[in-house]
């Protein structure tokens, strides 16, 4: 039996955060916690900025979104500098260390789809949410 494209973005969006969340235990990072320094790795931002960026992954989930964030702080590795939330060095340097890591895994999930088709994937799925996006309103 066919099943809808929900079906299978809901149980890949749940097999990767648990494949990515086991992958970065090693560091002792959640998946979202990872995204917060991956999106800081580009440049500081304001509070309302990342959370603009970020909000797809915390799902309007505000106490999770704060428990990430200062389990962030409390180790160190983001700081605010000019009311800006910035990686600090330890950010930075377990950033690099997560980036590899994930890197990785994005290699051994994509096993078997060549470039095009992946391409081709996130291409749809993009304009499936715009669409969708549009007509909730």
């Amino acid at each position: 039996m066919n099943k809808p494209i929900g079906y299978w973005t809901k149980r890949l969006d749940a097999a990767l955060e648990a494949h990515l969340d086991s992958t970065l235990a090693r560091l002792k990072l959640s998946r979202r916690q990872w995204q917060t320094l991956n999106v800081l790795a580009e440049t500081p931002l304001g509070p309302e900025d990342l959370d603009g960026i970020l909000s797809p992954f915390w799902g309007g989930d505000t106490r999770r979104r704060e428990s990430e964030l200062a389990a962030l702080v409390g180790r160190g590795m983001i700081i605010m500098v000019d009311d800006r939330i910035s990686l600090s060095e330890l950010g930075h340097a377990k950033h690099e260390e997560a980036q590899r890591l994930v890197e990785d895994s994005r290699r051994d999930l994509s096993m078997g789809i060549g470039i095009d088709e992946y391409a081709m994937a996130v291409s749809v799925l993009e304009r499936m949410t715009l669409n969708a996006e549009r007509l909730a309103g």
